[in-house]
This record gives structure tokens, sequence and C-alpha cells, in this order.
């Protein structure tokens, strides 16, 4: 109610400016900590549940909270509540713009409101009604600034897959409506699937649910959209609308289908195992900065649906323990990936704002003068690229633990995949520290590449303070994720009364996964050893009693003052990957000779490079013809004869006639 309130305090943001920086978003971090609250209370307590006076007259709204929705409630509330505090200093440059501040205003509270009601609902009706709700709103939002034919185009292709996938989520839910005789989820879990018909529910959820997550083939809208759209909507759409998606397929496949089968389980490890590859291989090559973030997000949507498909493989071969551990995995890194990307959002539009710069190649220098953003945005970076004591290490570690117990399995061929998926999980975890080494080293380090980077100052102090308040979750979930597993581990007891793993079985100190004989991991003890070495390191430099260490300018070589020109770009910085995966992307590199018209002397040379998504080629452009061919010849019915268009009417009647009798 707080988010649709907020919503429509926003009609009146045009007219009145000051609405949505002191109405709207005040109302929605109330809603924010409203569903946060309410999501812990669950996770803490029992289920709860009602009916809503909304709905069909034979099929009220049926609502429902329990461990796995009030996780993701809370998910949602704390990105929403940061996204709140962030906002009033963000769209202040959107005040005096021509931009509609009412759309603005409207469609952020429908946003919210539309993933906050796919959590709860508890009937595939008021499900569908809210996830449309969610699709509808953020299209508007990612069509804000839509004087840009490339943001229209964006949109577009959102909306239309958004679409495509919700059919797709649609006809599953029809599936699991005809045999469990309702549209309730209560029914859904009674009814008893035929094994090839809960095959194509998986099959139909999968592609739905997949698709509005970003997983490879599928992801083509994720890295148009979300660079497009405001900031904080992008840290909304990347920190909170992939985990709904997320929550969906959990929900659809551990909950309401029930029995797992192990070859479901092996294609969803195999795709994510490929989108988290991939993701990260075509996040190394951008240059823009929020675009480079939406293909890190394909790569961390790719980690969670590994530890998913982990799980199903053990649930369905009889290891339960082994299965709620992936699970846990899992939704562990939903978490944390919510935290650390909305952070990395929220730091990104606070440097776009001060720089009005997209691209890397004319930032650089940024933490002497951004050094709140750059100190935050530091840590979001340690945190993605899975560094201990920061919480991205954990869960990743945790989902990678799942995985090396891949032995306890009987089959040979799964005893040979599960372990090519982990170094997959490896290799994707290394390039990921590269790719962020790239990222902070490019933009904040160094020397100023533009006169708009050097002039860049401070940004408001709530934008400062949202940042804050991710930067240090990321270090509480880092430190302490044994105690945040504890509050989630009713989640595997909710779905099908799965167990619990065990993972905090030695207490809040340490986790053991398995088995303290087996792997084990403290992230306290690591955040002391680490503060004892930087302890022990500042009294060698500074307990002595010689003069302090003198700062010079680095040696030039001879060649004069350094310069920006001197420093490593970030295409530069890229090409050893570059050449090393060349198959991956479709590169079209050009070095020009630029020389002079009297003398033909060489004056300089002038790279150029396009990288593109080879799913384009080999999927979306083929389908798109495809559409356009069939266009032109249904268009042949349309010759503009009026006795043409009376015949097709006639003879549709009469076949509906016959159809009816």
């Amino acid at each position: 109610m707080l988010s649709l309130l907020s919503g429509l305090v926003g009609l009146g943001a045009s007219r009145y400016r000051s609405l949505l920086r002191l109405v709207c978003f005040p109302l929605l971090g109330l809603s924010g900590l409203a569903a946060a609250t309410g999501g812990l209370l669950v996770l803490t307590g029992d289920a709860v549940a009602a009916q809503l006076p909304l709905g069909l007259p034979w099929l009220p709204w049926s609502v429902r909270v329990d461990a796995l929705s009030g996780f993701i409630l809370l998910l949602i509330g704390v990105v929403v509540f940061a996204v709140a505090v962030f906002g009033p200093g963000y769209t202040r440059e959107f005040l005096h713009g021509r931009h509609s501040l009412s759309a603005l205003g409207v469609f952020t509270g429908l946003f919210v409101a539309g993933m906050q009601l796919v959590v709860i609902a508890d009937d595939a009706f008021m499900f569908m009604v809210a996830w449309e709700l969610m699709s509808l709103s953020s299209y508007f939002l990612v069509a804000f600034q839509h004087e840009n034919a490339a943001n229209r185009r964006a949109a577009f292709l959102y909306l239309l897959m958004a679409h495509v996938g919700g059919l797709a989520i649609l006809l599953g839910y029809g599936v699991l409506a005809a045999f469990g005789g309702g549209f309730t989820f209560e029914a859904m879990r009674a009814a008893e699937l035929p094994a090839l018909w809960a095959g194509v529910a998986f099959a139909l959820a999968f592609f739905g649910f997949g698709m509005k997550a970003g997983l490879v083939p599928l992801h083509a809208w994720l890295p148009e959209a979300h660079p497009v759209a405001p900031s904080h909507i992008s840290a909304l759409m990347s920190g909170v609308m992939l985990k709904v998606a997320i929550y969906g397929f959990v929900r659809v496949t551990f909950d309401l289908i029930g029995t797992l089968q192990v070859d479901w389980g092996v294609i969803v490890l195999l795709v994510g195992s490929v989108s988290a590859l991939l993701g990260v291989l075509y996040a190394m090559q951008q240059t823009d900065i929020k675009r480079l973030l939406a293909y890190s997000s394909i790569e961390n949507v790719g980690v969670i649906f590994m530890a998913l498909g982990l799980a199903m493989i053990f649930l369905a071969s009889g290891q339960p323990l082994l299965g709620s551990l992936g699970l846990i995995a899992a939704l562990y890194h939903a978490l944390n990936h919510a935290v650390f990307k909305s952070l990395l959002f929220l730091g990104a539009g606070a440097v776009i704002q001060q720089t009005h710069q997209h691209s890397l190649e004319h930032m650089g220098g940024l933490l002497k003068r951004l050094p709140y953003t750059g100190t935050f945005f530091l840590i979001g970076c340690l945190s993605i690229a899975s560094l201990p004591p920061f919480n991205g290490f954990a869960s990743e570690w945790l989902t990678l633990q799942t995985a090396l117990q891949g032995v306890v399995l009987e089959s040979g061929v799964l005893r040979i995949v599960i372990p090519v998926t982990a170094a997959m999980l490896a290799l994707t975890a290394a390039l990921g520290a590269m790719l962020f080494v790239r990222l902070y080293g490019i933009a904040f380090l160094g020397q100023p590449r533009t006169r708009q980077a050097r002039q860049a100052h401070l940004p408001s102090f709530g934008m400062r303070a949202a940042q804050g308040l991710l930067a240090v979750l990321c270090l509480l979930l880092g430190v302490l994720p044994a105690l945040a597993i504890d509050v989630m581990g009713a989640i595997p007891q909710s779905l099908g009364g799965l167990p619990e793993p065990g993972i905090t079985g030695e207490g809040w100190l340490w986790l053991t996964p398995v088995s303290p004989a087996v792997a084990s991991y403290s992230a306290p003890l690591v955040l002391l050893g680490l503060g004892l070495t930087w302890g022990l390191f500042y009294l060698l430099l500074h307990g002595r009693k010689e003069q302090p260490l003198r700062r010079v300018h680095p040696w030039d070589c001879g060649f004069g003052p350094l310069s920006p020109r001197m420093q490593y770009t970030a295409t530069a910085f890229a090409q050893p990957v570059r050449r090393i995966f060349q198959p991956v992307w479709q590169l079209d590199e050009k070095v020009e000779r630029l020389s002079d018209d009297k003398s033909s002397q060489l004056t300089g040379l002038r790279h150029q490079l396009l990288v593109t998504d080879r799913s384009w080629g080999l999927l979306y452009e083929p389908i798109g013809r495809w559409v356009l061919r069939a266009a032109r010849r249904l268009a042949l019915l349309q010759s503009g004869n009026i006795r043409t268009y009376l015949s097709y009417s006639f003879f549709t009647l009469l076949f509906l006639l016959w159809l009816i009798t």
C-alpha cells in the first residue's frame, strides 16, 4: 500500500516538483522498511496467509508469506530503502529537464508494488497480474529518457521479451492448474503430474523465468535495458527484479511441481555455467560502466542457477542434505548480489551524475574527487570479485563446496560433468576479479582523462549514505555469514520439508557446509588476520625514527610530464582476454593510419573496436527475418476489397457455429 501510495502521489510530481523528493521517495523508503520487517518476522516465525477482497468472483486473490517469500521480501526491502535514500539527490538533475517527473514517480511506485505482490501471491491469477504490473511499469522506466532512439529500442526489446517470457509462465501455470483443479498454489502442490507434463511445466517455467533473469541465450534485453534506465532504477532491476524471477523459478520448481528429475538439474547447471562464463567475458569487453555491470549481472545469475542446478541434482538423487546446501548457497548469493550490485549501480549513478560520462575511457582519477563514492565502490568491487572477507566470497565458496560433493553420486557422467562446471565457476571467479580490477583502476585511479572528470565534486549526502549502507551490509554479510544463514534455515523446510543443511553447526564463527573435517571457513578470523597484518605493516612503516617517506612524481622516462594518454585504457586492459577467447565475440577491429595530406608523413593511429554479442546473429536476427517474412505473406490477405473481408467474417462465423454444435 505504501508503494502504491508513492505512485499515486507521483501523479502530481510534474506540477509540484518537490513531491518526488519530499513524499514519493520517503513513502518508498517506508515501504522498503515494512517489506524487510515483515520478511524478517516470517523468517524467524510462522507463515501467514489471507485472502484479499480483489480478483474474480469465483477466484479471490490469495496471499501467503512463508520463509522463501519472506526472504525475498527482506531482500526487496533492503534495496528499496537504499534506493529511496539515494533517489532525492540523484533525481535532482531531472527537476528542471524535459522529462516527466510524474512518470518517474508513478511507475517507480508501481514497479516496487508489482515486485512485492509477485512475492506474496498465492495463486496463479494474482501472480500473473502482479508480474505484468512489474513488467509494464519497468518498461516505462526504461523508456523514461525516450528522446534517445537507443532507449526506445531497448525498451521495446525489453517489453517484447518480457511478454514472451510471461506467456511461457502463464502456460506453465496452466499445466499445473489443469492437473490441480484450481489456480491456487495449494491446489497445484496437491496435483499428481505425469512425468511428461511435469517436464513440460518445468521447461515453460525455466524458459519464462530464465528469460526474465537474463540467462544466456535469453539475455539480449538485459544489457540493452539496464544501462539506459535511470541509475536507481537500474539498481532495482538488477538487484531486485532478477531475484524476483529467481524466486518464481524456485517456487514453481521446488515447491509446486515437487518431484524433481536429475535431467532438469543437469540442464539448469549447464545453462547456469555457460551464462556465468559468457557473462563475465562479455562484461570484460565493455567500456560503458552500466553496460559492464549489466553483463556482470548475467554472470552472477548464472552462478545462482549453477547452485540451483546442483540442488536439483542432489535432491533428485536422494541426497536431501546436499540439495538443501545448494539451495541455501543459491539464495545466499542472490541476497549478496542484490546488495553489492545495487551498491555498484548506485555508485555508477553518482559517477555519471558528476562527470556526465558513461565510458570508462573518459574517466580516471575519480577517487580524489569522489572519495566516499570511490571507497564504497571499492567495497562493492571486492565483494563482487569474491574476495574474503566480503560477502561474495562466502556464497560462491558454498556453491563450490556443493559442487565438490559430486563424488557421492552414482552416475559416472554426473561425476564428470559437475567437476567441469566447478572448474568453470573457478575460471569465472578469476575473470570476475580481473574485470573489477579493470573497472576500478580505469575509473577511479590514475589521472583524469577528461575535463568533466577533473571537475567532478561530491554528490549529495543522501546518495553517499545509501552507498554507505549497502557497503556496510556487504561487509557484515561477508564477516558474519553464519548469522545470515541461520536466519535462512527455515527456507528448505518450507519447500517440501527439506532438512537444514547444517552449515553453521560449529557456531557463528565457522561455516562447515559438509562437516568440519571436509571444509571450513571463518570470515571473522580472516578479518582478524587482515587487521593484524595491516597493524604490523603500519607499525613497521611509521614506527621508525627515520625521516618519513618522500613522495615524488613517477619517473617519466625522459618524455616530459606524465599525461592521461600514457595510462592504460579499458580496451587495452582487456586485450589479452580478447585474444584468448576471440571466438566468443563477433569482433570488428580496425587500425587506421593517419597521415599528413601534403607530406604523406604518418601523424597518428586510430584504433576502432566493435564487439557484438554472437547471440544476435545466431538466434535473434534469424527469428526477426522469419517474423518479417511471415508478416509479408500475411499482408497479402489485406487486399483492400470489402467483399474479401466480409467473406473472411462469414466463413469464420460458419466455422465457429460448426465448432459449437
